[in-house]
């Protein structure tokens, strides 16, 4: 599971030119099941994805579709986790295999 943290590079009215078919990337990884939950930052500086892809070079190759990537209109943290513990809401998310 990746945790991806998006952080404006250019000026707002930049950004929501391409909002639209931002929301349509956004849209279309929903329905592959690659993404669970997105927003936006507030205040208005980026967004947080979270994605439950296992594999950092798929991630980065369904990354590279986003058009905010490909216009360079933000930079993109990532952070792999493993989750070990959650609310009976996300035990779904839950990893089966603890590593010491």
């Amino acid at each position: 599971m990746f945790i991806i943290s998006l952080a404006y590079r250019v000026p707002l009215s930049e950004v929501d030119r391409f909002i639209p078919e931002h929301i349509d990337y956004l849209n279309e990884q929903y329905q592959q099941g690659h993404f669970i939950l997105s927003g936006r930052k507030e205040p208005r500086t980026g967004g947080v994805i979270i994605s439950t892809i296992e594999d950092r070079q798929k991630l980065n190759n369904v990354l590279a579709q986003d058009p905010f990537y490909r216009e360079g209109l933000a930079s993109y943290d990532i952070t792999e986790m493993v989750p070990t513990k959650s609310s009976e809401q996300l035990a779904f998310l839950v990893s089966n295999t603890i590593n010491n």
